[in-house]
């Protein structure tokens, strides 16, 4: 096989459609040929950039969770810098819009391979620690504007707005009926008016 002039960019190509078919499909039963398929090219190409599948899947989880927190970092980047508005930002950018929300199925779905694989297993706890930082800086810069007064310590309370946002995500994602992204947001939102003191938010 002749070796493609853009290695790179074939493989960020891969790496997007494997993540589309876990999305759409789950890990379950996951095979090389339905991500072949999904970029438009022959199960062959797949394997020449990633000849073992758990390779390809660890660099999907890798890509996602890159992505997911650079949009969280710049959702919260409000003009101004106002801390009740950062921490609003913050607040929406951690839920799934809807059931179908294609980055929060992806990430739930490699998740579970954690308990499975070292690499896994550190993907995810960088990015629960890397929320619970992002969380953790906007509580300490609205306490130093004067704007809140959290109830607890910095780093429990951004531990506990990370895990019931991931809460609330896998019940939207899973389609519980009682528990719509509106729902979530309201009472993730109403737990953070009460530890951090702030009536505004």
């Amino acid at each position: 096989m002749a070796r493609p002039k853009n290695q790179g960019a074939r493989r960020v190509a891969l790496i997007d459609a494997a993540g589309r078919a876990i999305a759409e499909r789950g890990m379950a039963g996951l095979r090389i040929k339905d991500i072949a398929a999904e970029a438009g090219v022959s199960a062959g190409s797949v394997l020449y950039y990633y000849p073992e599948l758990d390779d390809l899947v660890l660099a999907v989880h890798q890509d996602a969770v890159e992505r997911y927190l650079m949009q969280r970092q710049e959702r919260t980047e409000t003009p101004g810098g106002d801390p009740v508005a950062r921490m609003r930002a913050a607040l929406g950018s951690g839920l799934p819009e809807g059931p179908d929300d294609a980055v929060h199925r992806l990430l739930f779905e490699l998740h579970g391979l954690a308990d499975r694989s070292t690499g896994h297993a550190a993907l995810m706890g960088s990015l629960f620690a890397r929320e619970v930082a992002l969380y953790s800086t906007l509580l300490e810069l609205g306490a130093m504007a004067g704007v809140f007064a959290p109830a607890g310590p910095v780093a429990d309370t951004a531990r506990t707005l990370v895990a019931l946002e991931d809460g609330f995500g896998l019940h939207i994602v899973a389609r519980n009926r009682v528990l719509d992204r509106a729902t979530a947001l309201a009472l993730l939102t109403a737990h953070a008016r009460a530890v951090t003191g702030c009536p505004a938010l």
